[in-house]
C-alpha cells in the first residue's frame, strides 16, 4: 500500500481517536456514557442504528456473499428491513411509554419491569456474551480487511491486534456518545466512498456489463440463486434482533421521543435495503470476476477456490484503486467496522455493569467513579473480545452464531411482555435458558441438522413451547 494512502489512513484514525478523547472530558455520568443524555436526535440515531447493524462486518460478509450467489446474497438484509420496520411500530412506542417513568440503561432492565430479577440477570448474561461475540466479528473483520489491502506480508495476528487496540481504547473512552456522533460521519464516509469510488472504480476495472457477463453465469444476475432454508436461517436470526438488541435499546433509550426512535428507525431500514445490501453484493461479485479475470494474478490468487470468499473484496479494492483513493476507502470501510464493534462492545460493557456486576457488587454512587469503573471494564471486555477473534476464521459465522445465541434466548419472552397481561417469570426464565442453551450447544456440536436448518430455529422452537407450556400452567 502506497505510503499516501496509509497517511490518509491514519490521519482518519487520528481524528477517530481525537473525538474519543473529546468525550472523554465531556462525559459527565453514566446517562452520558451508556445513553447519550437521552435527547440526541433522530439522524444521529437513525444512521448510527444502521452504521451499527450492518458496519463493515456485515459489509465484509454481505462481499463474501456477492462473491459466492451474486445478487441473491443481498436478500439477508431485506430481514434487517423487516426487523426494523415491526419494532418501529410494536416495541418502540411501549419502551418509550415505559421509559417516561423508568429510566432504563440496558435492555435486561426492560425484559426485568416484565418479569422477575432473575430474568434480567439471565437475559443480562445473554446479551453480554452475545455482544461480546459480535465485537469480535468486527474486529475480525478489520483484520481481514488489512491483511488484504494494507502492508504486505501483514499477518492475521499482527493485523487482529492493531484493529483490536484501536477499537477498544477509542469506546472505553468516549461512550454511548462518541458512538454516536461518530456513527453519523463514518457512515457518511462508507456510502460516499461505496457510491462515488468503490462501485463504479470496480465496475469499470472488470470491463463492465460485458466483462461481468463474460464470466459468469446467469444465476449471479437472478434474485431467485438462493435456497429456501438460508431465506428462513437469515429471517430468524436477524429479525428477532431488532426486538432483543442491546445496541438497539441503548438508542431508544438516548432518542428524544418515540417519534424520532420511530422515524430513525424506519431511515435505517431502508438503507439496510435496498441500498446496503446491493451495494455489499455487488463489490463481491465484481470481486468474482476479478479473479476470473486474473487480475489477482500478482497476488498469487489465480482462481476462485484459492481465497476466502470474505477476501474477494479487499482483495478488489487493493487491486483497482489508484493512490489516495485506496486509502480514503479503506478509511470508509474501517469507519463501518468501527462503527459496529464500538457499539457492540459498549452494550456487552453496559450488560455486565448494569445487570450483573451491580447485582453482587456495591457501585460506587460517585457518577464520576461509576465512570471509570465503566470504561475500565470496557477494557477488560474489549480485549477479551479481541482474544476471541483469534480463534475464529470467519467474519459472517460469528456474527451470525452472535446473533443466533441472542435471539433463541431472549426473543419469546420479549413476545410474551409485549402481547400477554400477564406472562410468567418462571417460563421466561426457563425459555431462555433452553432456548439458549439448546443453539449454543447444537453449534459447539457442530452436527448436521436436518434440511440444513441453523441450530437457532430449533433453540428458538424449544424456547417457544417451554414458554408456552409453563405460562400456561403457573402464571407467577
Amino acid at each position: 500500500m502506497h505510503y499516501l494512502d496509509i497517511l490518509v489512513f491514519a490521519l482518519y484514525m487520528m481524528g477517530v481517536i481525537g473525538i474519543g478523547i473529546r468525550f472523554l472530558i465531556l462525559n459527565k455520568g453514566v446517562d452520558d456514557y451508556y445513553v447519550g443524555g437521552r435527547k440526541i436526535g433522530s439522524v444521529h440515531i437513525g444512521l448510527s442504528v444502521v452504521a451499527t447493524d450492518v458496519g463493515g462486518g456485515f459489509s465484509i460478509g454481505l462481499g463474501g456473499l456477492g462473491f459466492i450467489m451474486g445478487l441473491a446474497g443481498s436478500w439477508m438484509l431485506f430481514t434487517g428491513l423487516i426487523g426494523a420496520w415491526l419494532s418501529a411500530v410494536l416495541l418502540i412506542p411501549r419502551v418509550k411509554k415505559i421509559e417516561e417513568t423508568k429510566r432504563f440503561f440496558t435492555f435486561p432492565q426492560f425484559l426485568g419491569s416484565f418479569y422477575s430479577p432473575q430474568v434480567a440477570l439471565l437475559a443480562g448474561f445473554i446479551s453480554a456474551i452475545g455482544y461480546l461475540g459480535f465485537t469480535s466479528s468486527q474486529i475480525l473483520a478489520g483484520a481481514i480487511l488489512a491483511e488484504a489491502t494494507f502492508i504486505p506480508h501483514l499477518d492475521r495476528q499482527t493485523a487482529l491486534i492493531i484493529m483490536g487496540i484501536i477499537v477498544i481504547v477509542y469506546t472505553a473512552m468516549g461512550g454511548i456518545k462518541a458512538v454516536i456522533y461518530t456513527d453519523t460521519i463514518q457512515w457518511i464516509i462508507l456510502m460516499s466512498g461505496l457510491v462515488f469510488i468503490g462501485i463504479p472504480i470496480g465496475f469499470f476495472a472488470v470491463g463492465g456489463m460485458e466483462g461481468i457477463r463474460e464470466v459468469l453465469p446467469a444465476e449471479y444476475f437472478s434474485m431467485s440463486n438462493v435456497a429456501w432454508q438460508q431465506l428462513l436461517n437469515w429471517a430468524v436470526t436477524i429479525i428477532p434482533i431488532w426486538f432483543v438488541g442491546m445496541t438497539l435499546y441503548q438508542r431508544i433509550y438516548a432518542s428524544r421521543n418515540k417519534k424520532q426512535a420511530q422515524r430513525a428507525w424506519y431511515v435505517a431500514g431502508l438503507f439496510e435495503w435496498p441500498i446496503m445490501a446491493f451495494m455489499g453484493v455487488l463489490l463481491g461479485l465484481f470481486a468474482r470476476v476479478a479473479i476470473a479475470q486474473g487480475l489477482f494474478g500478482y497476488l498469487g490468487y489465480d482462481a476462485a477456490g484459492d481465497i476466502d470468499a470474505e477476501m474477494g473484496l479487499p482483495l478488489l479494492l487493493r487491486t483497482v484503486l489508484p493512490v489516495g483513493l485506496m486509502g480514503l476507502m479503506m478509511a470508509a470501510y474501517f469507519s463501518a467496522i468501527m462503527s459496529t464493534a464500538d457499539s457492540c462492545l459498549m452494550a456487552s460493557s453496559g450488560n455486565f455493569l448494569t445487570d450483573i456486576l451491580s447485582r453482587w457488587f456495591k457501585i460506587p454512587e460517585s457518577r464520576r467513579k461509576f465512570l471509570w469503573i465503566s470504561q475500565a471494564l470496557t477494557l477488560v471486555l474489549g480485549t477479551i473480545a479481541l482474544l476471541l477473534a483469534t480463534k475464529m476464521p470467519n467474519v459472517l459465522e460469528l456474527m451470525l452464531y452472535s446473533y443466533a445465541f441472542m435471539v433463541s434466548g431472549l426473543f419469546v419472552p420479549v413476545i410474551g411482555a409485549l402481547f400477554l397481561k400477564k406472562a410468567s417469570s418462571t417460563a421466561a426464565f426457563w425459555a431462555m435458558l433452553l432456548g439458549g442453551g439448546t443453539t449454543i450447544t447444537l453449534i459447539i456440536g457442530g452436527w448436521n441438522l436436518p434440511l440444513d436448518l441453523d441450530p437457532n430455529i430449533f433453540g428458538i422452537s424449544l424456547s417457544f413451547i417451554t414458554f408456552s407450556i409453563i405460562n400456561f400452567t403457573k402464571t407467577k
